[in-house]
């Protein structure tokens, strides 16, 4: 019966000096990166390719979080009007997100050095020591992503300025790792850069208990892919907030011998037919009629221009509808600015509760 009771003070509604204590106590747990980034919060918008423009980067931004352009395949005169037209839409610290891989990616940093971004997120691979240096030279800080403790060592002596640790619940692209094991591998060594968290984050709770292990910060992606603000089709963000955790799973690969690059989406009839694809393709290398490289080739085509049928065209039966884990919990469309100050108030009531918790232990 004690317990019961001390159960049901521990969740009563929060007051507003149990209020105020929490936002002093989370101000002190996200001020390194919030001091980092600029911005009023330490939550970064994950750069999702055809989302991350100038109407989802800038939300994000004037609602105290910080957004990050996708530059993706880019030209660097398109990713020019991209950052000026996000520019004319916030007066509040934003980044840009470059691919390594990126044909252009010299010339894509000096266009962020031109227009003054403050912050270069490298993403796609172990970043080119030449592209740190040119981003530092020129007066901006690099984050890049840190899939390991052994890479995330290498990455500070390279230089970079803050790394995001990205467990395999994130949509898109992923590594092997869920965030719980990176965040207990990494958090508890790396303390000479900020260390934010990204993967499977989708309410403010779980943001205080990655700050706890020492998390400067988050990045969330799915979270915002169906904001008000984002440009994608109505068809995409309905099948978000349809969504379940275990609808978004990594895609198969059949035959290691034709390794397929993992990506986190939601399961549609697109990535049944892949299955199947995968399988003719085998079976044609096998009979003599393809080269491995052909093979490979035909497999990777696949899922061409797949994600803007999805994002931008509505297909979401057969185009690639990239989504991580955290998807069940987008439970309707909302505007950015209501999504964070969800994130935060659920942030303030966990610290809240913990507080209790402690108090009645005393």
């Amino acid at each position: 019966m004690v317990s019961e009771v001390m159960e049901e003070n521990i969740y009563a509604p929060v007051t507003d000096t149990e209020k105020e204590f929490a936002r002093h106590s989370l101000h002190r747990a996200c001020q390194r990166g919030s001091a980092f980034l600029g911005s009023e919060y330490a939550i970064l918008g994950g750069a999702m390719s055809w989302l991350s423009e100038r109407h989802l980067v800038s939300a994000i931004s004037n609602a105290g979080g910080f957004g990050v352009i996708a530059c993706g395949a880019m030209s660097p005169e398109l990713l020019e009007a991209e950052i000026l037209a996000t520019r004319a839409m916030t007066d509040r610290p934003f980044g840009v997100n470059l691919i390594t891989m990126h044909p252009q990616l010299s010339e894509l940093v000096d266009v962020c050095l031109k227009n003054s971004v403050g912050h270069i997120v490298l993403a796609g691979g172990i970043p080119p020591a030449a592209a740190i240096k040119a981003a530092k030279d020129g007066g901006a800080k690099v984050i890049a992503f840190a899939p390991a403790l052994v890479l995330a060592k290498r990455l500070i002596k390279m230089g970079v300025d803050a790394l995001i640790i990205e467990g395999a619940e994130a949509g898109g692209h992923i590594g092997p790792v869920s965030l719980t094991v990176l965040a207990q591998e990494i958090l508890p060594v790396i303390r000479e850069v900020p260390v934010f968290v990204a993967g499977g984050i989708g309410r403010g709770d779980a943001m205080v208990s990655y700050l706890d292990m020492g998390a400067s910060g988050a990045q969330l992606g799915t979270r915002f892919a169906a904001a008000s603000e984002s440009i994608a089709h109505e068809k995409f963000k309905k099948a978000f907030v349809r969504g379940n955790a275990r609808d978004a799973v990594a895609s198969v690969q059949l035959d290691p011998r034709f390794p397929v690059i993992p990506v986190r989406g939601l399961s549609n009839e697109g990535s049944q037919q892949f299955i199947v694809h995968q399988a003719d393709v085998i079976n044609r290398f096998q009979s003599g009629a393809l080269t491995r490289e052909e093979a490979q080739l035909e497999i990777e085509h696949f899922w061409a221009g797949a994600l803007r049928r999805a994002v931008i065209d509505g297909d979401v039966e057969h185009g690639s509808v990239m989504a991580g884990q955290s998807v069940g919990l987008v439970r309707s469309v909302q505007p950015v600015a209501e999504i964070i100050a969800d994130l935060v108030d659920q942030a303030l009531e966990a610290i809240v509760r913990r507080k209790r918790r402690l108090d009645a232990d005393a």
